[in-house]
């Protein structure tokens, strides 16, 4: 497969979403989970959903239990405490692996496009340097997703144009969907 609308998503109904339906959109692609200390970044996206969905910004958030178990819940009970904590609209998809052998194709694509390029700066930055080393020590010279929340943004073309770690800053994200959707 050679573009970002070559793959699709499962949906928690059991239905692929094709992401071709998100031709000519600025999506924000994200791996999530119930349980996390970045887990009120669901705010923020959000907030960036309501401010610039009718401008075509898209977020297709992908549940994920694979760092830590901070993911347990099923499907509807992690729908449920979205919308009733952070009152989500955005669509959720189908709670998902995106490492290892039972990936979602569409995270392998990602990972491809844009590699891990570090923590940036400061406490949090730090922190998760500290435990990564511990599960992987090899951690900054792979690919792989390393933690929940962790951002890939496209461009109306279709471009994965960003990659953001969950330490990076959400007014940094909010800029560039700016930026992008505004191209």
């Amino acid at each position: 497969m050679s573009n970002i609308y070559d793959y699709s998503v499962p949906q928690t109904d059991g239905t692929e979403l094709s992401l071709s339906e998100f031709k000519g959109k600025v999506m924000i692609i994200v791996n999530t989970a119930t349980g996390c200390g970045f887990t009120p970044q669901y705010k923020d996206l959000e907030s960036m959903y309501e401010e610039f969905h009718e401008k075509g910004l898209e977020i297709i958030d992908v549940p994920c239990n694979q760092f830590a178990g901070q993911t347990p819940g099923s499907d509807d009970e992690i729908h449920e405490f979205c919308t009733l904590k952070y009152n989500t609209q955005f669509p959720q998809m189908k709670k998902s692996d995106v490492n290892g052998e039972n990936e979602l194709p569409l995270f392998a694509y990602l990972k491809s496009q844009k590699g891990f390029e570090g923590f940036g700066k400061g406490p949090k930055a730090l922190a998760m340097g500290v435990m990564l080393k511990k599960i992987d020590k090899d951690y900054k010279n792979n690919p792989n997703i390393k933690w929940n929340f962790t951002k890939f943004l496209v461009d109306k073309e279709g471009n994965v144009t960003d990659r953001f770690e969950p330490t990076a800053s959400m007014n940094e994200i909010y800029g560039r969907v700016v930026e992008l959707l505004g191209k």
